[in-house]
């Protein structure tokens, strides 16, 4: 790939994100440039392709990048992970002028592209960006596939967990679309749970729940709540930002209506109310103490 078609290519990508993003969102901008080179088999599995990557990773020359996947191929096999399920070596057919010519790529797992990502110049902004997108959902990958295997409180951390890197990206959405102070954003907050919970508001399942005035009605939710609340904020977050919602009165709606469907969707299902949900005897925090203690032993 020479420079000309190295710039054609990362400026295709870059379109390709830009149209369906503002100007002004410059968070959801990485996220949504890994996404967009993202591809899907027909046996539903996720990869992307190395050249791709290459040019989001603004590498100019293959060869040089050819260098990064065989160190990220090392460290695969060094973590004993068999390589052909993450690097699968293909050949594309590319237009070359007037005719066209076969050159060699790789189909990457989410797993490889992290690895790739560890292992490139680590002096490239997009790089550092890279390997926050690829860990984190790499990890969510993990949580997916092992979240059957995880005890009740160790659901509870990891959901929780989420929820609080979750809330981050909403509250970014909320405020690109208008809803600047944090007064504006209580109320922001307040509608979603109207919206799953029935008209309750914080105040009201705080109270529900017998909290004091200190604890946090996140803390005091089980599983199955906590993952009802993770689904609100993450379809309100991509909501905002996919229909570029402005205004706080058209931001609260939206997440009161999204809060509806969610609950919607559990009474379709035959599930529990989040607000009929037991509280648990134990708080995240509490879970969190007996955690860092069991590890320092």
């Amino acid at each position: 790939m020479n420079n000309e078609e190295f710039s054609m290519k990362l400026n295709e990508i870059k379109e390709r994100v830009l149209s369906s993003s503002t100007p002004e969102d410059e968070s959801k901008y990485t996220e949504s440039l890994f996404e967009s080179i993202k591809h899907i088999d027909k046996q539903k599995n996720e990869f992307w392709y190395a050249r791709e990557l290459q040019a989001a990773l603004e590498y100019k020359e293959w060869r040089n990048f050819t260098k990064v996947i065989d160190r990220a191929i090392t460290a695969c096999e060094n973590s004993e992970n068999a390589i052909s399920p993450h690097f699968v070596e293909v050949n594309k057919i590319v237009s070359a002028g007037v005719t066209t010519k076969s050159i060699s790529d790789y189909k990457l797992s989410r797993y490889a592209c992290y690895l790739i990502v560890q292992n490139a110049d680590p002096r490239k902004k997009v790089i550092a960006l890279g390997q926050t997108y690829f860990a984190v959902k790499t990890r969510q990958q993990e949580l997916i596939e092992n979240f059957d295997d995880l005890t009740e409180d160790k659901k509870r951390l990891a959901i929780r967990n989420e929820m609080i890197a979750h809330n981050k990206s909403l509250a970014e959405a909320a405020k690109l679309a208008g809803v600047e102070t944090p007064q504006e954003y209580a109320i922001f907050q307040n509608k979603g749970y109207q919206g799953l919970y029935g008209g309750l508001g914080a105040k009201e399942i705080h109270a529900r729940k017998g909290l004091k005035k200190s604890q946090k009605i996140l803390d005091h939710m089980g599983s199955t709540e906590l993952a009802a609340n993770l689904f609100r904020a993450t379809q309100t977050d991509e909501k905002l930002r996919r229909d570029h919602i402005t205004g706080k009165t058209a931001a609260n709606n939206t997440h009161y209506e999204v809060g509806k469907k969610v609950r919607q969707t559990i009474k379709e299902l035959g599930g529990t109310m989040p607000e009929d949900l037991p509280t648990p005897t134990k708080s995240i925090k509490q879970i969190e103490q007996e955690q860092n203690k069991l590890e320092k032993k």
